[in-house]
């Protein structure tokens, strides 16, 4: 077996599901080897970065259209690296919008090379056109019980072991006094739902907040006083690391939404981007919600609000509603985490992988 891999994600999400899969893989084999796009997470678990995910700090389908040329010129340089350095695998890790254009070069150009998707794009959100695609790649790695029924439905050959947070968090029904602020990992999310949270908390005095943020240099996205927010407390710490003080977090639509409540942390989830995402999203999404959590749930388990909808009053009201349905809530956040799987996740994927790789 050739022990090298190119890997390709392109957002912190992504890194840090690569990092668990790298760790693995490394535990089994310590002669593997990796190279490619991806973040600290991964470089910290032995990657060597060929291109940082700094660079990639993209959102939506209006500012994707603006980088194509960008991502089609890494492309074709990723392409010529994994030639150079006789690279036979290759794992891709979400991020379709890139990554599938990336696989149908690599596939042109390469026709020897082993490629797995780790966690690929949402098709049973965003339609079906990009199933044709997938369908060429050797394997396919899906982390919800939901997509694996949904390929399956498909005729597609997909592999699901279980979900890789169940390996890092656990529940708890304990919880603090303070409320969790999330604004995001990118810019874009930042600058539009900062300024929200940053009023609750001036409106909400009697109110102890946590803004985490995933690095420093996000505080020059919104420039405050934090002076201006003294019940108020700015955190980079793991989110485990301060589970025990929360009573609830308000949090940009992400996967984070989905760690804090297999934590059992109750979360409202908002998102508002572009009017013309918006737009595009509600012609092409055929899905009830946003947030994983309720997908997999089939119900609205977190609270969501969406665009306008996420303004302090509408927070406020959903703040009340946990605070008064707690056992309901925590025992709904409960059931939600069994259905993704049993501890050992990422030994399991990391054994699929090695087996399977040339």
């Amino acid at each position: 077996m050739n022990n090298k891999f190119f890997v390709s994600c392109g957002e912190m999400s992504g890194d840090l599901h690569l990092s668990y899969i790298i760790r693995a893989v490394k535990k089994a084999d310590t002669g593997a080897e990796f190279f490619g796009m991806a973040g600290d997470k991964s470089a910290s678990e032995g990657a060597v970065l060929i291109q940082h995910i700094k660079d990639n700090d993209i959102m939506g389908f209006a500012e994707a259209v603006k980088k194509y040329k960008y991502f089609k010129k890494k492309a074709g340089e990723y392409i010529e690296f994994i030639k150079k350095n006789d690279i036979k695998n290759v794992i891709f890790v979400d991020y379709g919008g890139f990554n599938l254009r990336f696989f149908e070069m690599l596939k042109k150009e390469i026709t020897d090379i082993k490629t797995f998707y780790y966690i690929p794009p949402k098709v049973w959100a965003w339609g079906e056109k990009r199933i044709e695609k997938l369908k060429k790649l050797d394997e396919i790695i899906v982390i919800f019980p939901w997509e694996k029924e949904y390929y399956d439905k498909k005729n597609m050959s997909v592999s699901y072991f279980g979900n890789p947070f169940i390996d890092k968090y656990e529940f708890s029904d304990s919880y603090g006094e303070k409320v969790l602020l999330l604004p995001g990992s990118r810019r874009q999310e930042i600058v539009k739902m900062l300024p929200v949270m940053l009023e609750l908390v001036k409106a909400e005095k009697d109110e102890k907040f946590i803004l985490r943020l995933a690095d420093e240099s996000h505080l020059n996205y919104i420039p405050f006083d934090q002076a201006d927010y003294p019940n108020m407390e700015i955190s980079f710490s793991k989110l485990e690391d301060i589970r025990k003080e929360l009573r609830m977090a308000v949090a940009t639509s992400g996967t984070v939404t989905f760690e804090m409540a297999l934590m059992g942390l109750p979360v409202i989830v908002g998102y508002k981007t572009s009017s013309l995402n918006v737009f595009i999203a509600r012609n092409i999404l055929k899905i009830a919600y946003i947030s994983l959590t309720n997908i997999g749930a089939g119900k609205e388990v977190l609270p969501e609000l969406i665009q306008n909808d996420f303004n302090i009053k509408n927070i406020k009201k959903k703040m009340n509603y946990i605070d008064n349905s707690k056992k309901a809530v925590v025992e709904s956040l409960l059931e939600s985490r069994v259905l993704m799987g049993e501890k050992g996740v990422t030994d399991r994927i990391s054994q699929f992988i090695l087996e399977r790789a040339l």
